[in-house]
């Protein structure tokens, strides 16, 4: 299982963000364009539960129970929980108080579906780093595809009785949580000595450095807008970052199993296979990332056209700045994990805050640009020095992983 375990969650990956087209087109074709809009901003809520919640649960339960101190997860689960739902209520109570400009709709259940996702992102964060924790990929990878799958089934079940009706819809998309419901991956054994500073502080860095990331990553429409951006380029930006993220999302998919390789040799003093690792993702960077370019440069505008219709324009050198960027934001998201897993939460935090404080002094040096080269000029730039900081961060985290509490 551990040989085949990348290409199954690659693989469930892939299935599972195919189904995430296919859900979309459903409501979109089903409902129309206007009738499908809250569900469309519920949509964008999860995407942001997932970074802020998903992420950092999975991974902090994976390293807790693969460095053997899955005790640690009992020891703080019931205040963990308290704040999960703390924040899932914060969360319904804000878009209670702006449902009618967030979702055109004056009534209570929108704001209820927010609540709802929210706890249903927690839930799945937590049965995927009990079964990554326990080097079950298989069943991590099953997981990724059913939470769409049956997401799209309860979707089509609607459209085919002709029930039209935006609350249902959103409510089939809060019903992906259900993959939670695994009884076997919520069995944490002993009472743990952790404490529960430990497990807010990983969780603390964890959620704050990837809902940084994914808001770089997707950002770049709504920047472009505030610089003054016509809605066909932002547009056109958006179909961009979409294209181009698409390994990005497949490398999601494989993070279970990378945070429990790496864990494994942080806690086992590894050093050699550590130092190897680094080295490999720093050459495969280097090289990717100028391809990546090259690509985009030359195939990248031809795509979008392809994909997303000819009145989707980006000319070459701003598909090679989105192209390049995309691809460093999977070197990004490796680097997070590794210095996640050799117990650097809060840097990780600081990497990020660091990456965007450049990209806000970039925006301004870039000034003499154009809207949509000077924001994917300002995309890249922050990649970058993100890349640079997460990869200082995870060489420290790895060099010292001998001596780390895992």
């Amino acid at each position: 299982m551990t040989r085949r375990a990348p290409a199954l969650l690659a693989a469930g990956s892939v299935v599972s963000g195919l189904l995430a087209y296919v859900l979309f087109a459903l409501v979109t074709r089903g409902l129309g364009a206007e009738m499908a809009a809250p569900v469309s901003v519920l949509w964008t809520q999860w995407t942001f539960a997932a970074a802020a919640v998903t992420f950092p649960l999975q991974h902090w339960i994976t390293r807790s129970v693969v460095a053997g101190h899955e005790g640690d997860v009992n020891r703080a689960a019931a205040r963990v929980a308290g704040t999960v739902v703390a924040v899932a209520l914060a969360l319904g109570i804000v878009a209670w108080l702006l449902r009618e400009r967030l979702f055109h709709r004056d009534d209570v259940w929108f704001p209820l579906l927010v609540v709802l996702v929210t706890l249903g992102c927690a839930a799945v964060g937590v049965t995927r780093g009990g079964l990554a924790g326990r080097g079950r990929f298989g069943a991590v990878a099953v997981s990724l595809v059913a939470e769409n799958a049956l997401r799209c089934v309860l979707v089509g079940a609607l459209l085919v009785a002709d029930v039209h009706d935006p609350e249902l819809h959103g409510l089939a998309l809060v019903a992906g949580g259900l993959v939670a419901l695994w009884p076997s991956a919520w069995r944490f054994r002993g009472s743990g000595d952790g404490g529960d500073t430990s497990a807010f502080a990983f969780l603390g860095g964890a959620s704050s450095g990837q809902s940084v990331a994914q808001g770089v990553l997707t950002g770049g429409a709504v920047l472009l807008a505030l610089l003054g951006g016509s809605a066909a380029e932002v547009t056109a930006m958006f179909a961009a970052l979409a294209l181009f993220r698409a390994p990005y999302m497949v490398v999601l998919g494989t993070l279970p199993q990378l945070t429990e390789r790496v864990t494994t040799y942080v806690v086992s003093g590894a050093v050699d296979r550590l130092r190897a690792l680094a080295r490999g993702l720093m050459v495969l960077t280097v090289v990717a990332v100028p391809l990546a370019g090259v690509f985009g440069a030359v195939l990248g505008p031809w795509l979008l056209r392809l994909v997303f219709g000819s009145t989707v324009v980006v000319g070459a050198e701003v598909s090679a700045l989105v192209a390049a960027g995309c691809t460093l934001a999977v070197a990004n998201v490796v680097l997070m994990v590794a210095a996640l897993a050799g117990d650097r939460p809060l840097r990780v935090a600081g990497a990020w805050a660091a990456a965007v404080g450049t990209g806000a002094v970039a925006t301004v040096a870039f000034a003499g640009l154009s809207p949509v080269p000077r924001t994917a000029a300002v995309f890249l730039a922050t990649e970058v020095v993100a890349a640079l900081a997460l990869a200082v961060v995870a060489w420290r985290s790895l060099r010292l992983g001998r001596n780390a509490r895992a």
